[in-house]
Formats: C-alpha cells, sequence, structure tokens
C-alpha cells in the first residue's frame, strides 16, 4: 500500500495540475479551432485532435510537460492535401503516418530526427508562418484563402484596398471584427496585470471579437460546429488499406510523419530547458505521437505534434506532472459536449486574426539573427533558403533544399568527419573526452553520452581534440551546460578553444 501511496501523485501536485490544466485549457481551445479553419477543415476536427493529444497522448508521452495537439507547422500541408486529394484521404494517410511514428520510436529513431539542424526547422516554419498570415489574412475578410501562397500574397493588396470606409458592407465588418481580435490580444499581453499573468491574449482576443459581434448583432460568418461531438468523428471507409496503394498518399503520410516529428522532439528539447523535472524519453514520445495520429486519422480528425505554445503555458502554470496535459483534453471533451453552442457564436474574423499573429510570431527573424551572429552566415543562409522554397514551392521542397544545404557545413571536414567519445571516472568526477569534429551527423551520439553523465556528480569534459562543433552540436552542448549548471552541478572543461570555449560560458 505504501508503495502504491509512493506512486501516485500527492495532494498539492494535483492542485497545481489541476490549476495549470485549466490555462492549457484556455490557451488551447481557440487555437484549435483556428488551425482547423487554416487546415481548410471544420473547427470541430481541430478539437478531436486536441482532446485525443490531451487524454491520450498526454498519459504515454516520454515528455510529461509537453502538450499535444493540432500545430500551425502542418496547417499548410493539411490544407494542400484536402484541396488537392480531399477531406476523405485525410484519414488514410493519418494512419500511415502514425504506424511510422510508432515504428520509428520502436527502432530508436527518435535522436535522429534532433539531428536535423534547428535553421532547416525554423526556416520551415518561418515559411510556414508566412503562408498562413498571408492565408487568414483572407479569412479577416469573410473570404476564403486562395489555393497558393503566392496567390493569397498576390490578392492581399487588393483585399485590403477594397475596404470602404463610406459604404460599410459585410466585408468591412469582419475585417473591424478582426482587427478588433488582433488589438485585444496584443494590448492584452502587453498591458495585463501581474495577478492575471496567466490569462492567454488569444483567449481574450476571441471573447472580445465574439462579444462586440453580439452586442451588435453583426452579420459575420461564424464557426459552425455540429450539436455532438461524436458526429464530428468521421472512421475511414472500408477502402482504408486500398488508398495506401497510391504512391501520393504514400508519399503524403511520410512526409507528415517527418514534420510533426521533427516539430515535437524539437519542442520537447524546448520544453526540457523549461523546468528542471523529468527529462524527454524521444523514443516514447516518438511511439506516443504515432499512437495520437493513429487514431486522429481513424476519427478523421487532423494531425497532432508537441506544441510549444501550449507546453510553455504547462510550465509557466506549474504543472509537474502529466496529469495536467490529461486534465486540459477532458476540459475541452466537456466544454464541446456541453456547451457547442458557445462555440458556434465565435466570428471566423476572429479565429483568423489569432492565427494571423501565431504565423506571424512563426517566422522568428530573431532566431535568424541568433544564427547569423553565434555561427556565421550559412546557417542564417540555409534558414532563409527554407523559408524561401516552402513559400514558393511548397513544403516538402523547402526542407529538402534546408537539408541539403546542411550538408555544406560537413564539407571543410570531410577528412575528419567522425566524432570519438571516452568516458568514465576520474578522481570522483565523470569524466568525457572528445575528438575529432562534432556536426550534425553525430548528434545522436553526442547527446547520448553527455546525457549519461550522472546527475549530482562533477563532470570534466575535455574537448582539446575537438576540431569543430557545428551550430546544431553547439546548442545541443550549450542547453546541456546550462541544465547541469542550473542543477548546481560542478562541470569543468580542459582544452576550450575558439567557440568551443564560448560554449562553456
Amino acid at each position: 500500500m505504501n508503495r502504491l501511496r509512493a506512486l501516485l501523485p500527492s495532494g498539492p501536485t494535483v492542485t497545481r495540475d489541476l490549476t495549470a490544466s485549466i490555462v492549457v485549457f484556455l490557451v488551447a481551445m481557440p487555437l484549435c479551432m483556428g488551425i482547423a479553419v487554416a487546415s481548410g477543415v471544420p473547427a470541430e476536427k481541430g478539437l478531436i485532435t486536441g482532446i485525443i493529444g490531451g487524454i491520450v497522448v498526454g498519459a504515454l508521452a516520454g515528455s510529461p510537460l509537453q502538450v499535444s495537439g493540432p500545430a500551425a507547422g502542418l496547417a499548410v500541408v493539411v490544407f494542400e492535401l484536402v484541396r488537392d486529394q480531399g477531406l476523405s484521404a485525410l484519414g488514410p494517410i493519418l494512419v500511415l503516418a502514425g504506424l511510422i511514428q510508432v515504428v520509428a520510436g520502436i527502432a530508436r529513431l527518435g535522436g535522429w530526427f534532433r539531428a536535423i539542424s534547428p535553421a532547416v526547422v525554423h526556416g520551415m516554419l518561418a515559411g510556414i508562418g508566412v503562408l498562413i498570415v498571408v492565408g487568414q489574412f483572407h479569412v479577416l475578410f469573410d473570404a476564403k484563402p486562395l489555393p497558393s501562397g503566392l496567390q493569397n500574397l498576390a490578392a492581399a493588396p487588393g483585399r485590403l484596398f477594397g475596404l470602404s470606409p463610406s459604404n460599410i458592407a459585410a466585408t468591412e465588418i469582419a475585417f473591424g471584427v478582426g482587427m478588433l481580435t488582433i488589438a485585444a490580444m496584443l494590448g492584452w499581453e502587453k498591458f495585463r496585470p501581474a495577478s492575471l499573468r496567466l490569462v492567454p491574449g488569444a483567449l481574450v482576443g476571441v471573447l472580445t471579437g465574439t462579444f462586440v459581434a453580439l452586442a451588435f448583432g453583426l452579420d459575420v460568418a461564424r464557426v459552425n460546429v455540429p450539436e455532438s461531438i461524436a458526429g464530428a468523428v468521421a472512421f475511414p471507409g472500408v477502402g482504408l488499406f486500398a488508398k495506401w496503394a497510391d504512391p501520393s498518399i504514400i508519399t503524403a503520410a511520410l512526409a507528415i510523419a517527418f514534420i510533426a516529428s521533427a516539430e515535437t522532439l524539437l519542442s520537447a528539447a524546448a520544453v526540457d530547458r523549461m523546468h528542471d523535472g523529468v527529462r524527454t524519453n524521444y523514443n516514447k514520445e516518438l511511439r506516443a505521437q504515432g499512437i495520437g495520429n493513429l487514431l486522429c486519422g481513424l476519427a478523421g480528425a487532423l494531425p497532432m505534434t508537441g506544441v510549444i505554445v501550449r507546453s510553455s503555458a504547462n510550465v509557466q502554470a506549474g504543472a509537474t506532472t502529466r496529469l495536467s496535459t490529461m486534465f486540459h483534453g477532458f476540459w475541452i471533451l466537456g466544454f464541446v459536449a456541453l456547451l457547442p453552442w458557445v462555440l458556434r457564436e465565435i466570428p471566423m474574423a476572429a479565429l483568423g486574426a489569432i492565427l494571423v499573429i501565431t504565423g506571424w510570431r512563426l517566422v522568428s527573424l530573431a532566431h535568424a539573427r541568433h544564427l547569423f551572429s553565434h555561427y556565421g552566415p550559412l546557417p542564417a543562409l540555409i534558414w532563409l533558403a527554407t523559408l524561401v522554397t516552402v513559400v514558393v514551392a511548397d513544403l516538402l521542397t523547402g526542407v529538402l533544399v534546408g537539408i541539403g544545404l546542411s550538408m555544406l557545413e560537413l564539407v571543410p571536414h570531410l577528412r575528419r568527419l567522425g566524432l570519438k567519445v571516452s568516458e568514465g571516472a576520474q578522481g570522483g568526477a565523470h569524466a568525457i573526452n572528445l575528438s575529432g569534429s562534432a556536426t550534425f551527423v553525430s548528434l545522436p551520439k553526442l547527446s547520448d553520452t553527455l546525457e549519461r553523465a550522472p546527475a549530482g556528480t562533477p563532470v570534466r569534459l575535455d574537448v582539446t581534440g575537438l576540431s569543430t562543433v557545428d551550430h546544431t552540436c553547439a546548442e545541443l552542448i550549450k542547453d546541456w551546460f546550462q541544465r547541469r549548471r542550473a542543477a548546481g552541478d560542478t562541470i569543468e572543461v580542459f582544452g576550450a578553444r575558439g567557440k568551443t570555449a564560448a560554449l562553456a560560458h
């Protein structure tokens, strides 16, 4: 009995997780619906993904404090799939993508997804952010986005200059609601009192737009959700396996599995930097995400990833275990089951406004400046090339271009590409010796070596033989230094010079 009691969360822990789950729920609700709208599917599809991501993936996750749900990073992919192949193709694609993720987790490939250059991943997200902004800009006018990012961009000035203050019609009203939503969101985030810091700006923006539309009886398009959430579940037909014979379905599943896994595991690494609790088990997280996406495919919902906005809200709200993530899934389920009429009052322009801000923040010019100032022009060029190719061509091409350019970082070190590692006890400390080249191809090996250093034990790190460190490994080492020192561990570095020396400070 005592052993069972030790395994269960304590009363204060449950209370903190319960409080944090309400904060995450308030952040997740408008984002789940908005990302569904940006993906070209009904809003309830995003809510189902949020429910599965909270309850199921939350229970199985390898990153206990990470929150999973529909992600802006996949909205453009889903929009194009639904446009080209229809909503019915999404289920088979997600089931296959989920199976790929489960197999990758079983094969212990989680660490390799982390080896993808951060410049590629952030460039991909920046490109997606641009596409979301120019697409959802049209939703602000109660209009549908056009088929491509370039078309949306070209049509944007016409939408804006077509407004007529002297002849207010439905278009002007919808745009006004959208602008009011953005102003309320940004204003709250800038001026909110410290006592209400956990109330999310997205929620305040949506509530403001909704209340104004209700109070003045504005004739604007609103969210359409069914009376019953069960009615939104659409199981794949008998032709599920037959669709897998289509090469385009297989390609789409591989793309979603790759992008969702990379975004999830990079998000999990970021969440680990925010707290001192249990570290992420990347392969377990990958398996959990695969099960989640498989279930989303069976339910006819959106794909999911681990998402940093909801996860950071979870940590900042004081969550300590996976219960917070699971509770937030139950809150979403209860809300859509008992109060669907509330959701049907939300203006589409308000959701579009939230996604415009979300997309803009994905662009993150600060990250590009960080790459340039700390690691030189090549990583910044990779970021820019990936962004531009995603916008001009498509997501998969952009990622492949970014990965291809990342290979250029290996060229100067082809003669000495391997990383040699030795470790063991030395004078009461855990000694680690690194020599050769620390590049993204050796990141899993480097990560495993650093993480094996026992907690609470002094570490002696000898990098005398380390000839180069690329920006992917540099970020890993820097995060490891910060985390160990924050935990009070002593780290001695020997032989550091140049950029390697800078990492130790």
